[in-house]
């Protein structure tokens, strides 16, 4: 498991290019793998599993100092791929592309299997420390709170699929969905905010190899910009917007933790003050 620490405010504004993307830009999906991250923020753990002849199995490892991974912690999961099927203490659930998965508090025997390894499941995975234990819920598409927002005037139709919630599967901190574009819609999240009260992970998908999204970061008086390829996830600290433009439509997962699960919990920054 790789580790990264805290950048602050004040270290931000000092960073060149790659600095920036060697601190926020996470590249986890890697074929017969399972990869984590680790980081301060919120401490946070990102990953990407892609099983493809045998399955894969998420262990604790030495970072966590604990006897299994979901020992002290929650776990969402999205599968942004094919067929695939994670076993969580012997129970398996099969998952079509775009399902999610809540695996809770005390769970100790996860794994992740592919239907077909030719034509892998490639399943995100976002982790974050948990006080209490809740029941281990599957999410599907059809299920999830739909919010349909944004305008194709404003280059920003999308749709809102929301998982793990207040309102809809339970969790300690964890707050979990996806949001899908609209074919000539390219911003998402503008005009733009922040979260003092939590933080965030966004992961983009469904990009072909040319696309990219220009993801802005940094408080609003001093941004910055990363480009990011598909299936590279971005952490958000809690001083830092998050928007971002494409070069076509595309979807991405955004994962939040901390101290709020409101979804509507945000400060807003008009478009006016953003420099």
């Amino acid at each position: 498991m790789d580790v990264r620490y805290t950048i602050g405010k004040n270290e931000y504004k000092k960073m060149t290019t790659a600095e920036l993307r060697e601190s926020f830009l996470v590249d986890l999906f890697e074929a017969g793998k399972l990869n984590l991250l680790y980081t301060e923020v919120e401490r946070s753990i990102v990953g990407a599993a892609v099983p493809t002849v045998a399955a894969l199995k998420l262990e604790a490892g030495k970072e966590l100092a604990a006897d299994y991974f979901c020992q002290r912690r929650e776990v969402g999961v999205l599968n942004i791929g094919a067929a695939g099927t994670v076993t969580v203490d012997g129970t398996e659930y099969n998952m079509d592309n775009l399902d999610g998965l809540y695996i809770g508090r005390g769970s100790k025997d996860i794994s992740f299997s592919s239907a077909d390894a030719d034509q892998p499941a490639r399943f995100h995975i976002v982790s974050y420390p948990a006080h209490t234990e809740y029941p281990t819920t599957q999410a599907k598409k059809a299920d999830a709170n739909a919010l349909e927002l944004g305008s194709m005037e404003d280059s920003n139709k999308r749709t809102i699929y929301q998982y793990i919630h207040e309102n809809g599967i339970k969790s300690c901190q964890l707050v979990m969905g996806f949001t899908a574009l609209e074919p000539g819609s390219v911003w998402n999240t503008m005009p733009c905010h922040t979260h003092e009260r939590r933080t965030e992970v966004y992961m983009y998908f469904g990009l072909d190899e040319d696309s990219r999204v220009f993801h802005m970061m940094g408080p609003e008086d001093e941004t910055r910009h990363l480009t990011v390829a598909n299936e590279q996830a971005v952490i958000s600290p809690m001083w830092s917007i998050h928007s971002g433009c494409g070069t076509k439509a595309y979807t991405f997962c955004w994962a939040m933790g901390g101290e709020n699960q409101r979804f509507d919990d945000m400060d807003h920054i008009a478009i006016k003050n953003i420099k």
